[in-house]
């Protein structure tokens, strides 16, 4: 689903999809694929994953939790036994939280950036916090960034003929998660040596 959502955000943006090309290009070149290692030297990349997450997380509501004591967050107070639902979704487009345009998709937001998604800045939670901390974090991260960095490193991606940019819809469909309402459709050319896209004997 994130994948899904960074390629509609990159078709609707040409120069994100151009500048996150040339990273990939400028560091693995054309001669193989992208791999799990290489994501900590695609700083661009890893903001474009962010940008997306913040924007269209996956579950827009974390887990439910349970105050077993009094406290009080940000001049709210939340008495022992109530029960509190975070909304990323809306944390993740408030303006106050992260300024200007925050309905807009801009991975620059998050470029030379010390937020992560480790669950310790409030602007970014798409995997919750705490102990409560969605398990699947290590592997759900780094499958999306070697995913989406392939598909953009291997591919050139254009809108199906007849298509503006403009009217690539942008739905959501609310529920337990937040897929998108049409599905993507999108052309893509392979863009690197034919022998990287054989499936091995």
């Amino acid at each position: 689903m994130t994948v899904e959502w960074a390629m509609s955000e990159l078709l609707r943006k040409s120069d994100v999809l151009t500048k996150a090309t040339e990273e990939l290009d400028r560091v693995i070149g054309h001669e193989r694929l992208v791999k799990e290692e290489d994501i900590t030297n695609l700083p661009y990349m890893q903001a474009i994953v962010k940008e997306t997450m913040r924007l269209h997380p996956v579950t827009p509501l974390l887990a439910p939790r349970l105050s077993r004591e009094d406290a009080s967050v940000d001049g709210y107070d939340i008495p022992t036994g109530t029960r509190v639902f975070v909304n990323v979704w809306a944390i993740g487009r408030d303006p106050a939280v992260l300024g200007d345009a925050p309905d807009e998709f801009r991975p620059e937001r998050f470029a030379g950036s010390s937020v992560d998604v480790k669950g310790q800045d409030f602007e970014l939670l798409p995997f919750g916090s705490g102990r409560r901390m969605c398990p699947g974090i290590g592997l759900g991260l780094k499958m999306v960034q070697v995913i989406l960095a392939n598909l953009v490193h291997g591919f050139a991606w254009r809108l199906p003929d007849g298509m503006a940019k403009e009217e690539l819809s942008m739905e959501e469909k609310f529920g337990l998660s937040m897929p998108r309402l049409i599905p993507l459709q999108a052309v893509a050319e392979p863009r690197l040596p034919a022998h990287l896209y054989a499936r091995p004997p």
